[in-house]
């Protein structure tokens, strides 16, 4: 080999020796894997054992509960909105009788979640969920899919419970719990299938109970929470960190977020009872007009702080009437449980069974009593569901009276309102004309002179309270007169 050669083929070797290709790789340099795989240690070494505790937690609720949760598919038969020129006269005149009309119904399909309650098949979910359904389908954790039929549903508390028939019993079924021991601030669990995804798990925390006045549903007790929920989330379970159902996911609000609201299990448990067992559910009834206990109220009443329920009318003849409840009586606890608003006396007593013997303590003239009572059947008593059960109270000023007419005065006495002055405060506080006054601070007027003379009285101790007939129902009104 001549020098020449030697040389060009020492550079022809350093050339390939430079080249990327010729070097040896070196593994691992793409991306960095956690030292718990032996590559490199994890960003964060000591992680606190109570926060593996409660991720762990987590993992092994879901593990337990998920297959008691189940999706529901139904198909349901609607009115649709048909064409406005259709209904014209002129419709068959310009277009003829051959035109194709639209469907008198079109098939809508719709999407919540259930979850089991026992080995039989029966699934609690949502009133909305099922109703006007012409099938049900309900698919379950290990994805077969059942044909439902509906068992009993109750439109005012939006419950139903569904049933599927399967060959064998069901191995899973949900616990439920004791919605009356939560707190605000305990961690919640929803499990459901927001928009058909099944089995989405979200978790947050009871972010208030006792949330009524929503107009969602007749009887109002929501556990709020800001555990998400969506549309399709309906009918699942909200949990605790135990695994206990602990409400009924059903209601959000749609221009906030982390705004929730779950139907109570313990409101539940009875409805969803009476619906296994006979289809449909009864309601405790006590027959009173009730109204809230305002500051005002409470003054005029000589109550110590403003709670309770008042009793501004006694229907004849009804359990509350037979029990010896009168108008005035502010009831203070029932059943065992104490009343803190009206609202909760109508839940109360919704829940329990007609027939039943109560304990009602209440305040009447200012003094402690208690009285024993039977609680009737609200099937019986449709036409006062619809009786108003509260009106508005503001400061008295403004009001003329009259003697009443000749042909009124055997109906309880009192005077007449003729007249009521724009913008006072017997006006805006919900005084009409033709309301008659029957008793002033609890106490009877037959006559203007009487109305006199306990108004007097009422401007000495600075506060009065009204007994008004309008109609075939008695309001309360208190006003201050200081």
């Amino acid at each position: 080999m001549t020098r020449h050669s030697a040389i060009a083929l020492f550079l022809i070797l350093v050339s390939l020796a430079s080249l990327p290709g010729c070097k040896k790789k070196d593994s691992g340099t793409l991306f960095n894997e956690s030292g718990r795989k032996g590559t490199v240690e994890a960003p964060v070494k000591d992680v606190p054992k109570d926060m593996l505790a409660t991720q762990q937690g987590f993992v092994n609720l879901v593990k337990e509960v998920t297959p008691s949760v189940v999706n529901i598919s139904t198909v349901s038969k609607k009115k649709p909105t048909r064409p406005m020129l259709e209904f014209s006269p002129f419709f068959d005149e310009f277009f003829g009788n051959n035109i194709p009309r639209g469907p008198r119904f079109k098939r809508d399909k719709s999407l919540g979640s259930g979850f089991i309650i026992n080995k039989d098949g029966y699934i609690v979910t949502n009133d909305h969920v099922v109703r006007d359904a012409e099938s049900i389908q309900v698919k379950l954790s290990n994805d077969k899919v059942y044909n439902a039929r509906i068992v009993g549903s109750d439109q005012k508390t939006d419950l139903a419970v569904i049933k599927i028939d399967s060959k064998e019993p069901l191995q899973t079924t949900a616990v439920l719990g004791d919605s009356d021991k939560l707190q605000v601030g305990q961690w919640a669990i929803a499990i459901g299938n927001p928009f058909g995804l099944d089995r989405t798990v979200t978790v947050g925390v009871i972010s208030a109970t006792g949330r009524s006045g929503m107009g969602i549903e007749t009887y109002e007790d929501f556990i709020q929470t800001d555990a998400s929920i969506n549309p399709g989330n309906s009918g699942g379970p909200l949990l605790n960190i135990h695994g206990e159902v602990i409400g009924i996911n059903t209601a959000i609000v749609a221009a906030g977020q982390g705004i929730g609201f779950a139907i109570p299990v313990n409101m539940a448990k009875n409805v969803v009872s009476q619906l296994m067992q006979k289809g449909k559910v009864s309601r405790g009834w006590l027959g009173v007009s009730i109204q809230p206990v305002t500051t005002a109220l409470a003054e005029s009443f000589g109550l110590q702080k403003a709670t309770g329920a008042l009793i501004s009318d006694v229907m004849a003849g009804s359990p509350a009437a037979k029990g010896g409840m009168k108008q005035g009586d502010v009831i203070t606890r029932f059943d065992g449980k104490e009343i803190k608003d009206s609202k909760q006396l109508q839940l109360v007593v919704a829940g329990i069974a007609a027939g039943k013997s109560v304990s009602v303590e209440l305040i009447r003239n200012g003094k402690p009593l208690t009285i024993v009572l039977t609680i009737g059947n609200a099937d019986n008593a449709t036409a006062a569901a619809n009786r108003p059960e509260s009106v508005p109270v503001d400061n008295w000023l403004g009001l003329t009276v009259e003697e009443l007419p000749q042909n009124q005065r055997g109906k309880g006495g009192g005077v007449l309102v003729t007249d009521v002055e724009q913008g006072s405060s017997a006006g805006e506080g919900g005084i009409k004309p033709g309301d008659i006054v029957q008793a002033i601070n609890q106490r009877r007027v037959m006559n203007l002179a009487e109305y006199n003379a306990a108004m007097q009285q009422a401007q000495q101790r600075g506060a009065v309270a009204f007994l008004v007939r309008r109609g075939n129902m008695s309001l309360y009104f208190a006003f201050d007169m200081r």
